[in-house]
């Protein structure tokens, strides 16, 4: 047993693979590489313990190749040049197959000196990264590799591979070993689809068992400990960190209060005040916006208040800021009229400020020139009509009155002061 137990229980066929049933699945395009025997260059993506390696071994023993292993985190150049000197010796008759793992780790250079091994054939590369590899992978060598996305494995999937992993060490027990009923589904569910986690949870538990009248019992309290915070897949400026913050956002523009707060608490989890704070006061002003003008401040008020504090006590003002954001009215008006104004910008339609708007200035005689600009609290409901744009966009609308209480309301009041008909 010197050998890690996620090791002795890995998969052998893909068959017995957890999970990725959309890379492996009947007719899945991963699957017919595998089957006729491709040697085609890839990369695997995704979070870790969901199959990258076990898959580049099956690769190995199908195409007949000699399945060579580097971590970037601590690999160098020389390490793969060492690697190419077996090609076409005993020690790799049939080819080799490297699978460099955190390819992301590799800089540029190191990334470019691969192509040339790949160019000729000398090896056939599987590169795996738990980071986006559009984002951290050279170009050069994405357009020679196949892309494949890794998915975090179910509960239901990894319940199997635990069942096998507890009857592989009750086997090799030399005491009797049992195990309370919810171990197995607990220990599947709190992995967070790292099937690795939960291969290990399970060596540590056996390996931690109280032995009670000659017979070891592995119990839920104990996996509850194993296991704890586990469950918690977060990378600080990863995907998965973008991933909860997109998911926060979107759960409060959808006013569902109980999502909200279901991502907002895995960011505590994690320890991460900054993410959903800078969600928060964003969701303040993209979409609750003038539908409930005093929501920023509300919002600026709990995120002060969280910062102030720290966690754990920060998780009550976040909250608060998060329900009530999810439970407001909706107005998207806000980012719509200033993308439209800034969308003028950028296509250069813009023009002189009109002169009665300029600053008072003098001209080159000492004299201040006549403006003409009318001043709107000297009429009547402090309004008077006037051109405000340039007159290369004058009569351009950017904002539309939402169809909320509040700005329906500030509308009425500017048709009834402005003589427009009311709509």
């Amino acid at each position: 047993m010197d050998r890690p137990l996620a090791d002795r229980i890995r998969p052998e066929t893909l068959e017995d693979v957890v999970g990725q049933r959309h890379l492996l699945g009947a007719n899945a395009l991963l699957r017919r590489f595998i089957e006729k025997g491709t040697d085609a260059n890839m990369v695997f993506y995704g979070p870790s313990g969901t199959g990258k390696t076990t898959i580049a071994n099956i690769i190995a023993k199908r195409t007949q190749r000699t399945l060579y292993k580097l971590n970037a985190t601590t690999a160098s150049l020389q390490d793969v040049r060492s690697i190419i000197g077996d090609v076409g010796t005993l020690m790799a008759p049939g080819g080799v197959l490297l699978y460099l793992d955190e390819i992301q780790y590799f800089n540029k250079k190191q990334q470019q000196s691969l192509l040339e091994f790949m160019e000729n054939g000398e090896i056939t590369l599987i590169a795996s990264t738990t980071e986006n590899p559009y984002f951290y992978v050279y170009a050069a060598l994405l357009s020679r590799s196949t892309v494949f996305e890794f998915k975090p494995v179910t509960a239901a999937d990894i319940r199997p591979a635990v069942d096998r992993a507890l009857a592989l060490v009750q086997k090799e027990s030399p005491l009797p070993l049992t195990w309370e009923d919810g171990v197995p589904d607990y220990i599947s569910h709190a992995c967070g689809g790292d099937v690795r986690k939960a291969m290990n949870a399970v060596e540590l538990l056996y390996e931690a068992a109280p032995t009670e009248e000659g017979r070891l019992i592995l119990t839920v309290s104990d996996a509850e400990q194993v296991s704890q915070r586990s469950a918690m897949r977060y990378d600080r400026g990863g995907d998965a960190m973008y991933d909860l913050a997109s998911a926060l956002m979107k759960s409060l523009r959808g006013s569902d209060p109980d999502a909200a707060l279901h991502y907002l608490a895995r960011f505590l989890e994690a320890g991460d005040l900054i993410t959903p704070c800078r969600r928060l006061l964003c969701s303040a002003s993209e979409d609750v916006g003038l539908a409930y003008p005093q929501a920023i401040a509300i919002v600026k008020a709990c995120v002060d208040t969280a910062m102030q504090l720290g966690l754990p006590e920060a998780q009550l003002p976040l909250a608060q800021a998060a329900v009530l954001l999810a439970t407001a009215p909706k107005s998207n008006s806000i980012i719509n009229a200033i993308g439209a104004a800034w969308a003028d910008v950028k296509k250069g339609r813009t023009g002189s400020v009109p002169r009665e708007l300029q600053n008072v200035h003098a001209d080159s005689t000492g004299q201040e020139r006549e403006q003409g600009y009318l001043y709107p609290h000297d009429f009547p409901g402090h309004w008077v009509r006037q051109q405000y744009l340039p007159d290369e966009l004058a009569g351009s609308c950017y904002y539309q009155f939402g169809d909320n209480k509040n700005e329906q309301a500030a509308k009425s009041y500017w048709q009834k002061w402005k003589g427009e008909p009311l709509s």
